[in-house]
């Protein structure tokens, strides 16, 4: 049984850890990020994969870094067979990277070199690309540019939001890496280099561009509904407070001035763009819950309101 150590934070990793720790990958030890304040009370509370490590009897270490020589020495204490790395959030230094004989091998939510970087899933959906997918490569100094040992890709749904395509990819990188890591620590895989003239990064998104602004197409701010569902979430300005939306299709129709509702019912509730409109399919009123548009219509009425200022 190879011995090895996960490192992952996020819970876009735990199908991955629960994965190689049921299936005989022999996981002694993880690696996750601190515990961070969170919630409104910003009570200090552990990572989604530090949760599922403690709950089933798998030793944690939460170092802030790895660059201290002590963190190294406590990964090189487990004797580590290899190192596995899933959305874990702390750049891994050449110390550790060259630590485990079997290399440090991650599981990224891309098809590499598209969609290098820390947001690739909502980056995706910003695009319009029609396939993601998962890539599962070697890890080396650069950032998601270590050669690649096998990828796997999937569709996009036309109204596939960021949330529901995170959680596909993340059981889809969990079976990759239990189907590719026997060959690769026995030695039969071979990675193949990325081609870096077909890199793309996707940079961290900032919460301030999740305000929709209703003079942009159609077509691009419903990928931002989409792409920023659950969370940050897109939003706009509503009777002066915010109104998440959380799902929208592109319409050709337009029948209003960007901003306007101009058609609201069970379908959905259309708001004119720049060109063409975004028919909102569900969202969420300030302090209340995700819902359809028909349930938010109820009680509500709509027609004919400025969204946005």
């Amino acid at each position: 049984m190879p011995r090895l150590v996960f490192a992952g934070s996020s819970d876009f990793a735990v199908p991955s850890l629960a994965a190689l720790a049921g299936g005989g990958f022999g996981v002694i030890g993880v690696l996750s990020q601190p515990d961070r304040p969170a919630g409104r009370r910003r009570r200090l509370t552990p990572t989604p994969v530090r949760v599922y490590a403690d709950s089933h009897g798998i030793p944690v270490q939460t170092p802030e870094t790895l660059r201290a020589p002590e963190a190294v020495a406590a990964i090189a204490a487990l004797r580590p067979e290899a190192l596995v790395v899933v959305d874990y959030g702390l750049i891994l230094p050449p110390a550790v990277l060259s630590l485990p004989p079997g290399g440090c091998i991650n599981g990224h939510a891309s098809l590499l070199p598209r969609w290098r970087g820390a947001a690739p899933i909502q980056h995706a959906i910003l695009a319009g690309d029609p396939v993601t997918g998962v890539s599962i490569m070697q890890m080396e100094k650069g950032l998601d540019t270590g050669p690649i040992y096998k990828m796997q890709s999937t569709v996009i749904g036309e109204t596939e939001t960021g949330g529901e395509l995170r959680s596909r990819l993340a059981e889809l990188c969990a079976a990759l890496l239990c189907e590719t890591l026997p060959g690769i620590l026995a030695g039969r895989l071979e990675p193949r280099p990325q081609d870096d003239t077909g890199a793309i990064y996707a940079g961290k998104l900032d919460p301030a561009g999740a305000a929709v602004d209703w003079r942009g197409d159609a077509t691009t701010l419903a990928r931002q509904v989409r792409a920023l569902a659950p969370k940050p979430g897109a939003w706009t300005s509503w009777r002066g407070e915010r109104l998440k939306l959380h799902r929208a299709v592109p319409l050709a129709e337009r029948e209003a001035e960007a901003g306007c509702v101009w058609r609201a019912g069970a379908e959905g509730i259309d708001v004119a763009a720049g060109v063409g409109s975004v028919r909102v399919l569900e969202l969420q009123p300030p302090g209340g819950r995700v819902m359809s548009a028909r349930d938010f219509l109820n009680g509500r009425a709509l027609l004919g309101e400025r969204l946005g200022g």
